[in-house]
């Protein structure tokens, strides 16, 4: 594994309306934790779903992971609490970056937030071109990446849906969504 001192961090954004936003972050997450990297995952919506991806890393010791979040936002009865807990989330994030114990952290779906005017793209942006560690990589998640986010970043990628299993009246699937 290249140095700090000698590694480019790289900023990654997946977004989109297609399925693999995550699911993608996940696979560098473990990517890099098997190259020896230290990586944290903060989740913001998942909250108490189990998920495939959170019990795999818990066999490798150099993952952290935090899946938070009041569950599915768009069925919010709540949207104060919401509001409330993804500020929470999104100290936790600037806390872990800022503590240069990782070499890799992984905002998963706070895109949303920033949608949802919970959290502007421009704190996220200002964040990331002012705080982040230059050797630090970065993964946001998300559908509907803010303008502000996706210029900062070094790599964008555009899920785009074709065809889902959603439409055929399959529900979310184990192994392949969680």
């Amino acid at each position: 594994m290249k140095a700090r001192d000698k590694r480019q961090g790289i900023v990654l954004v997946n977004t989109g309306e297609g399925k693999g936003k995550s699911s993608s972050a996940f696979g560098v997450t473990f990517r890099a934790a098997g190259w020896g990297m230290k990586v944290c995952v903060i989740q913001f919506i998942k909250g108490k779903w189990k998920t495939g991806e959170e019990r795999a890393a818990k066999a490798f010791d150099n993952i952290e992971w935090h899946a938070l979040g009041d569950g599915f936002t768009w069925d919010t009865r709540n949207p104060e609490q919401d509001i409330k807990t993804s500020r929470e989330i999104w100290e936790l994030c600037k806390e872990k970056v800022l503590s240069h114990e990782f070499d890799m952290v992984v905002f998963d779906e706070i895109n949303y937030c920033a949608s949802y005017g919970w959290i502007a793209g421009s704190e996220i942006a200002d964040f990331i071109r002012d705080e982040k560690p230059k050797w630090m990589h970065l993964i946001l998640t998300g559908r509907d990446a803010p303008d502000e986010v996706i210029e900062v970043a070094d790599t964008v990628t555009e899920m785009r849906m074709v065809k889902h299993a959603f439409e055929s009246d399959i529900p979310a699937t184990q192994g392949i969504e969680f």
